[in-house]
């Protein structure tokens, strides 16, 4: 296989059997779901019905129970499920009263467009601090910057956005503290949803920030000290050259391997970060699914993160496959 053309038999070949791959996987997954809620200490009919549970008779509780669907053996309810999701029907949110499509669709759009600006600032970002620092190791510059990275690495998510909050919202004003948009408008407008999303975006940029920088970093400081980039110093290429030619084209290959193994930490940055910030994604909808052990939206939401983590993995094996010489697709 050559370089000249893009290997898509094989860039095919590869999704199909990761795709083969997947279908078990989302069905341990989904399986494992509906055993853990069942076995929650969390009642479904009680958080359905809210107060009125309190001075319901057993008898009417039962019935709530049987209309629910959750007098049934969680196999059952898992089997009916999954036959039902196979044909397009996720069924219907007890808890947000609404079919769990209907649920998803509303919440799903605000929380990739999170995820996605947050993950661009956080590889730009990373990128460019890993580059500086490895231009010249062991100086201060380079210092700053590792320190930088391991001190967010060991800082918790929810921890960044409350000082965030603190910093920009209360002390300095200069962003809102959450929410889609401003308190006193009935409409969505870009601009309001640019502004109110760079403080969520920011911090989980930020969370995921220093795994970039370091391993930017490093590739591009081995990078540095391999035979062709000393070769092209020494045909008197320029430094500028030397670096954005030959040792970052390189060094970005192990970051590569990151596309795939930081998506579920995205995911559950995402689901904080949404949380601190009133930002109207899933987060809301995935916590209250599973304290009212909403048996279909819970199941929908987890396999909706676990397809999200295996494209992941599987889009940072193609571009590891397309860009490194030394793989082929065809070992993968």
């Amino acid at each position: 296989m050559t370089r000249t053309s893009l290997p898509w038999g094989a860039m095919a070949r590869l999704a199909g059997r990761r795709a083969l791959f997947a279908v078990p996987v989302l069905l341990v997954v989904t399986f494992g779901v509906f055993a853990i809620a069942a076995a929650s200490p969390f009642d479904p009919v009680k958080a359905y019905a809210g107060t009125a549970a309190l001075g319901a008779d057993q008898d009417t509780l039962d019935r709530l129970r049987a209309n629910l669907g959750v007098d049934q053996p969680f196999t059952v309810r898992w089997w009916r499920w999954l036959t039902s999701a196979l044909g397009g029907d996720l069924g219907h949110s007890s808890v947000m009263r609404q079919p769990v499509t209907q649920v998803i669709g509303e919440r799903l759009v605000w929380s990739t467009l999170l995820c996605a600006v947050a993950f661009a600032a956080a590889v730009l970002a990373g990128t460019l601090l890993g580059v500086l620092a490895a231009r010249r190791p062991g100086s201060v510059l380079d210092r700053a910057v590792t320190s930088l990275a391991y001190g967010l690495e060991a800082a918790p998510v929810f921890w960044i956005a409350l000082l965030a909050v603190w910093l920009f919202a209360l002390r300095a004003g200069v962003l809102p503290a959450g929410g889609l948009t401003d308190t006193a408008s009935e409409q969505v407008t870009p601009g309001q949803v640019a502004r109110h999303l760079v403080l969520p975006a920011g911090v989980l940029a930020v969370s995921q920030l220093p795994w970039f920088t370091l391993y930017v970093r490093q590739g591009v400081g081995d990078a540095l000290a391999e035979d062709p980039v000393r070769g092209a110093r020494a045909r008197g290429l320029s430094e500028r050259t030397v670096l954005l030619g030959h040792a970052l084209r390189s060094g970005l290959l192990p970051v590569l391997t990151l596309v795939g193994s930081r998506v579920p930490e995205l995911i559950t940055g995402a689901l904080l970060v949404e949380s601190v910030f009133s930002w109207p994604g899933i987060a809301a909808a995935t916590v209250e699914a599973a304290t009212a052990v909403d048996f279909p939206l819970l199941a929908a939401l987890t396999t909706l993160a676990t397809v999200a983590v295996l494209v992941g993995n599987l889009l940072a094996d193609l571009l590891y496959g397309l860009f490194d010489p030394r793989v082929t697709l065809h070992e993968m």
